[in-house]
């Protein structure tokens, strides 16, 4: 994506599991998309599963921003794994939602694009484990491990709830060399979208959360950084309220304090 590697000095270290994470619609699959497309004019093998949307959706959606998935597949650059129409009996859609058939499948695609230097997209991980989100840490860990051999750099996409903004399931952050979060707020009634890059081992990433853009036809864009909002400074005044009355209180205690505990007042 278009400014992107600016914020992690260069670019995603090679062989390094990166966690993109934030709620729907924050932009995770079309910054995912991008990648997938960087890899395939790099010359990288490229591997994208898609575990939400089908196969010809994720086609569709790469070709509304210009690039060729359809093209890739056909050269035999990119193999798009669906795993959302199981069943349905070719070569590259999974039986079942189970992750022991995602990482054969994973690894039969890289023996069939052949040796080298390769991207993985699962999007998402959090599919395999919506009904049992206490396997979330072992699918994830798994993954890297048996995984990490096969010279991938892999982008495992997490799902976070819209109500909470956490994960469903702690897991893939736990494994992860690099967190990449997405996010997005309602200003003056406009939906923004931002991203941060919470971690990214043995790289000065930017600290700075970014506004983004998604463009017609071009796609994922770094717009500016984050201008600072009060709130994000200022703690709500329940928090402040508690913090001052519990400071008095630890005054009152002290010996040397000269207030009397009738100083608190029905202000705090």
């Amino acid at each position: 994506m278009k400014g992107f590697d600016k914020l992690i000095a260069g670019g995603v270290p090679r062989g390094f599991f990166v966690a993109v994470v934030g709620e729907p619609g924050t932009g995770k699959t079309v910054f995912s998309i991008h990648f997938a497309w960087q890899g395939v004019l790099e010359g990288d093998k490229v591997v994208y599963v898609t575990t939400e949307e089908s196969r010809e959706s994720i086609i569709r959606q790469a070709a509304m921003f210009q690039m060729d998935f359809a093209g890739a597949v056909d050269r035999g650059k990119m193999i798009i794994i669906d795993a959302l129409m199981r069943g349905r009996g070719d070569e590259w859609s999974l039986q079942e939602l189970d992750i022991d058939e995602l990482v054969q499948k994973v690894l039969e695609a890289k023996k069939r694009l052949g040796y080298g230097r390769a991207r993985l997209i699962i999007d998402s991980m959090s599919a395999f484990w919506l009904d049992k989100p206490a396997m979330a840490r072992k699918y994830s860990y798994m993954v890297k491990r048996i995984l990490y051999k096969w010279d991938f750099t892999v982008y495992m996409v997490s799902q976070y709830a819209i109500t909470t903004t956490q994960a469903f399931g702690w897991g893939v952050e736990h494994v992860a060399d690099g967190i990449v979060r997405f996010r997005r707020y309602i200003r003056r009634g406009e939906l923004k979208r931002y991203v941060l890059v919470e971690k990214m081992r043995q790289t000065p990433h930017s600290l700075v959360m970014h506004e983004i853009d998604i463009r017609d036809g071009e796609g994922m864009v770094v717009v500016r950084p984050a201008r600072a909002r009060r709130e994000d400074t200022v703690l709500p005044r329940e928090v402040t309220r508690r913090i001052i009355k519990g400071r008095i209180q630890e005054e009152l205690a002290s010996p040397e304090s000269e207030l009397e505990s009738g100083d608190i007042g029905d202000d705090f």
